[in-house]
């Protein structure tokens, strides 16, 4: 079974790729934007653009949206993160962070899929911190100023492997998985 998974981004597409090699689904890359609505959910992210993939290829696909969630924040910036990384990246992230403690966050990833029987939204959770400087070369995004809980490295410094076995993508497409299995 072939499934598209709608993303620009490389490092996504081998994570999700990888994910799904060991059910049997090839997934190929959709090259295709959709438009993102402004909202602050990132499930209504992933309905809509569902909906407006499904419209112009009408072929099963996926597609994801996430987000860091900073508690002290209040979830910023959440589902503005690919906006923020941007125009702060890491770096960005971490002067504003700085002396702030807890340094408590959470990434989300809400991953869904559709066919022409329908659509499956889950989502999947991390929580960590933000560390007060980045380490690690691998990943993307915010990978390299994030450490999960209950681990010492950052998902900058893990193997895709690793990050895939504990990360909220990983989560996420897992449920997916689960449920495209079922």
């Amino acid at each position: 079974m072939k499934i598209y998974f709608a993303t620009g981004n490389p490092g996504k597409l081998k994570e999700v790729s990888e994910k799904f090699a060991g059910i049997g689904i090839e997934v190929m890359q959709l090259e295709d934007e959709y438009p993102e609505i402004q909202t602050s959910q990132l499930e209504e992210v992933v309905r809509w653009g569902l909906d407006w993939l499904w419209e112009r290829h009408k072929v099963p696909l996926m597609i994801d949206d996430s987000g860091l969630f900073i508690k002290v924040f209040d979830a910023f910036p959440g589902v503005y993160s690919a906006y923020v990384f941007k125009a702060l990246g890491c770096e960005g992230v971490l002067k504003l962070m700085e002396g702030v403690d807890p340094r408590q966050a959470e990434f989300r990833c809400c991953a869904g899929y559709i066919d022409g029987n329908g659509q499956v939204v889950v989502t999947g959770t991390v929580k960590g911190r933000i560390i007060h400087e980045m380490q690690g070369t691998g990943g993307f995004g915010y990978d390299p100023i994030f450490v999960p809980q209950d681990q010492k490295k950052t998902f900058a410094q893990m193997t895709v492997e690793e990050k895939n076995s504990m990360s909220h993508r990983g989560r996420a497409f897992g449920l997916l998985a689960d449920k495209l299995r079922e």
